[in-house]
Parts: C-alpha cells; structure tokens; sequence
C-alpha cells in the first residue's frame, strides 16, 4: 500500500452577515440577585485583533445586602476526566483570569458599546457595564469530544464570565452568589490565501526499474465549516502492476501541548475511486469529500469548535499560532492533511 498526504489544508470560520434582530444571552444567579447579560456568546478573533467582550450586569441591592458584585473572565484548559482530581492530580490550569468590580462601581467606565448603552437604558438604575479584552497569547475554544457515557467530562479549553457577590473577594464564591456564562473566542481564517497545495511522489518496486508516480492536488488553500474539498489525483503507472484501489482521505490532527504530547488523529471523511489504473497507463480522477460534524458524531476525541450547552457546533478550526506566541499555551493543536492511499498487490 502507498500513500501521499498534503497537510496545507485548513479549515476555518468566515465572517457572516449579522442579523437584523439583537439577542440577548442572559443568566441570574441562584438567590436572584444578580444577572448576566451580554448580547453574544461568539467573540471573534480575526487574527490581528480580537472582539471585545461588553455586558451588563443587573444587581438587586436588596438581596446583595452590602456585599460586592464583581465580573470575571477566565480562561482555562481540563484535560482528563474531572473524577481523577479526588486523588490530588490537578488537570484544570487556568489560562487567564482578569476581575472587575461593579458594584458599588469602582470606577466610571470611559466609554459604552451600543449594547450597554441600550441595556442600561432598558434594566434601570441597577444595571452596571463591564468590559473585558482578551490578550493576544489566548488560544480559541476548542475541546474533544467525548464518549457518550462521559458526556460532562470534556477535554480543551473554555472561556467564562462569571459574575458573584461577596464580602471578601478571596473567600470561595458559593454557586448560589453567582451566575455564569460559557463563551467561544472563535478564530476566522485569513483572507490572504497561500499557494494551491499540491504533492507528489513516486515509487519503484523490487525486481522494476519502472516508476509508478502520484500527484494530488487541492483547488485552494482554505476551506470553510460545509464546504467540500476537491481531491485531484493523478496516477502514472509505468509498471506492470495493477492500482486496484484509490482511496482519499481528510485527516484531523490534535494535539494537546499542555500536560502530555498527545496525538489523536481521526479521519472526518473519505471517498475511495472505482475505476483501476492498469499497467503502462494513467488516470487523473477528481474526488470530492465533505468533512462534517454530522457525520463524526459517535467519533471519540474529535476536536470541536468549543460547545455551548444545547447548542450546535463544528468541527475543530485549524490552529493559527500568532507570532511570537508559546504554542504550549495553545491547550490543543488542531490541524487538517488530505492523504491519498494506493492499493498495490504484490
């Protein structure tokens, strides 16, 4: 069996076209007294420059009773099941962190988004804004899927707004003080494109001074969540063997950087051609795959695009390392190659 892979595929977001309507995303905490509101839960980054996360936080002074409400926004990577912790192994590492106090308010803000200004206008006297940015180092959301029966035991890296009430900000927040909110930081593919990705190779069998010699080619170098990829396979057989069989494949690759060097490598698509290439003579054949979360719903450790509760996502978008910037604080390396397999008998 031989093979060829092209690992110049990436598969990114592109930018879509906001809806007219605004939707609000909002959570109180337990005893009521506080409300999150922020008016998306994607933020993204389109490489030199990343959203901004803007909300408004509605405080019920009655309930509070002298306390302080504060905003957090945090970063962090789980990697492992969340059971093996009782036996002192720590496998959540926190990422980034940055605290706000909001009230009473500790400083006026300099300035207000459209959505604050709005949300302020309609809560009341009681609604305060927070405004967090997100430094350039922070990976995107990304997390493997898990088995069915581990459902609530994710691997990767999440984002979280939190906001709490206490008396003293070091002492460890109930669940009931709090309200949280499970963001994405998603990260759009550049509009610059590179080369078309092409790769070739030949062989020579034992007992053969004739060459058998293959070429695959990609249309371009990014592809979008849903679009097909178009696999060009050119075969050259000077032997006297027979391809019997041409299979291509999408392969994703993750790799998680920060406590092990795990590789899991899953393929997410596939198509295989019929037609054979017989001995002195070629074949040039384009296959067409569509990687798609739909289909790979019962594959185990697949990376995704970070998932909300309830809602939907994709697969994983290739990992775009900013210059200058640690790759193991990434939390998980995601990356596509395109591999072309060539059943030979004998």
């Amino acid at each position: 069996m031989s093979c060829l892979e092209s690992q110049k595929t990436v598969m990114g977001g592109k930018d879509a076209v906001s809806p007219q309507k605004q939707v609000i995303f909002r959570k109180s905490s337990r005893d009521k007294a506080l409300t999150i509101y922020l008016g998306k839960r994607d933020f993204i980054d389109n490489i030199g420059n990343v959203e901004p996360v803007d909300g408004v936080v509605l405080v019920d002074p009655a309930i509070i009773k002298g306390k302080k409400a504060y905003v957090s926004l945090t970063c962090a990577f789980r990697y492992g099941q969340e059971d093996i912790d009782v036996i002192g192994l720590s496998f959540r590492r926190d990422l980034f962190f940055s605290r706000v106090q909001v009230y009473p308010p500790a400083d006026k803000p300099e300035s207000l988004t459209h959505l604050q200004e709005s949300l302020l206008k309609k809560l009341g006297k009681n609604a305060y804004p927070f405004f967090f940015t997100f430094p350039d180092y922070l990976p995107c959301s990304v997390c493997l899927q898990p088995a069915p029966r581990d459902v609530d035991k994710t691997c990767g890296v999440d984002f979280e707004v939190k906001a709490f009430s206490t008396e003293n900000v070091e002492e460890r927040i109930h669940r009931r003080n709090s309200a949280r909110l499970l963001i994405r930081k998603v990260q759009y593919a550049p509009e610059k494109l590179g080369p078309q990705p092409c790769a070739e190779t030949t062989w020579k069998f034992f007992m053969s001074n004739k060459p058998l010699h293959l070429k695959a080619c990609l249309a371009k170098e990014v592809y979008y969540h849903g679009e097909p990829i178009s696999v060009t396979v050119t075969i050259n057989n000077s032997t006297e063997k027979t391809v019997k069989k041409i299979k291509v494949q999408v392969e994703q690759v993750a790799n998680v950087v920060l406590y092990s060097s795990d590789f899991y490598t899953k393929v997410v698509a596939a198509e295989e051609a019929q037609e054979k290439v017989q001995p002195n003579s070629s074949l040039t054949k384009t296959l067409t795959l569509l990687p798609l979360l739909a289909n790979n719903q019962e594959t185990r450790e697949i990376a995704l695009d970070g998932k909300l509760k309830d809602e939907d996502t994709n697969l994983a978008s290739s990992t775009i390392i900013k210059d200058g910037i640690d790759k193991t604080v990434m939390g998980i390396l995601v990356s596509y190659k395109v591999k072309v397999k060539l059943t030979v008998p004998g």
